[in-house]
C-alpha cells in the first residue's frame, strides 16, 4: 500500500510538472533554470585530427578538413557562472574565447557570423583581431547577444563551416 501512494504521488507530480518551456540544468552545486530548449541541435567536439593538434581547444573541436574550430563545451552548452570562463559584457552579451585555423591550403580571411535558433535575437558578433595574416590559427572572441540556442558559422573565401551551441547564464556576475 505505500508503495502503490508513493507511485502515485511520483505519477501526479510528474504529470504536473511542465514540460518545454524550461529546462533545468545541475551546473556544479548550482540548480538554475536554463532558456534554451533541450532540443537545441547542439554540435558536440571531438579530438581534432593531427594535423590540427596545435589549435587552441583541440581536445574540443568541430571541422570538415579545411576549416577547425576548438573550444567547444564538452556538452554543446557554454556555461557563463561566477568564476567561470568568458564574460558578460556592460550591455548583457556574453563572450567567449574559440580558436579558428585554416587547414593546409585553406588562405583567405576568417568571417564570423551567427543567428538565434530558437527566439529572435540581434545577429552574433564576432571579434577577429589583426595579426594573424591569412594562413593558420586565428583567435576569435563570439559575442552572444542573449542565452539560448546558436548557430555560428566560419567562412573563409568558399569554405564554411558551422557549429550549434547552447549559452546559459548561472548565477550572477559582477
Amino acid at each position: 500500500m505505500r508503495l502503490q501512494i508513493c507511485l502515485g504521488t511520483f505519477l501526479v507530480l510528474l504529470v504536473s510538472v511542465p514540460i518545454g518551456t524550461k529546462a533545468m540544468l545541475l551546473a556544479g552545486s548550482q540548480r538554475v533554470t536554463k532558456t534554451a530548449p533541450a532540443t537545441c541541435p547542439v554540435t558536440l567536439p571531438r579530438r581534432a585530427p593531427s594535423e590540427a593538434q596545435g589549435l587552441f581547444g583541440a581536445g574540443a573541436a568541430h571541422w570538415n578538413g579545411a576549416l577547425f574550430v576548438g573550444g567547444l563545451w564538452p556538452d554543446g552548452t557554454i556555461v557563463f557562472q561566477p568564476g567561470g570562463p568568458g564574460f558578460i559584457l556592460p550591455d548583457g552579451s556574453f563572450s567567449m574565447k574559440f580558436g579558428w585555423l585554416r587547414g593546409a591550403g585553406l588562405r583567405g580571411k576568417l568571417t564570423i557570423h551567427g543567428k538565434r535558433l530558437d527566439a529572435s535575437a540581434p545577429p552574433l558578433r564576432a571579434d577577429i583581431p589583426e595579426g594573424y595574416g591569412d594562413t593558420g590559427f586565428q583567435a576569435t572572441g563570439l559575442i552572444f547577444p542573449t542565452e539560448g540556442c546558436w548557430e555560428v558559422t566560419g567562412e573563409v573565401g568558399e569554405t564554411s563551416l558551422t557549429f550549434v551551441t547552447r549559452v546559459v547564464k548561472v548565477g550572477e556576475r559582477k
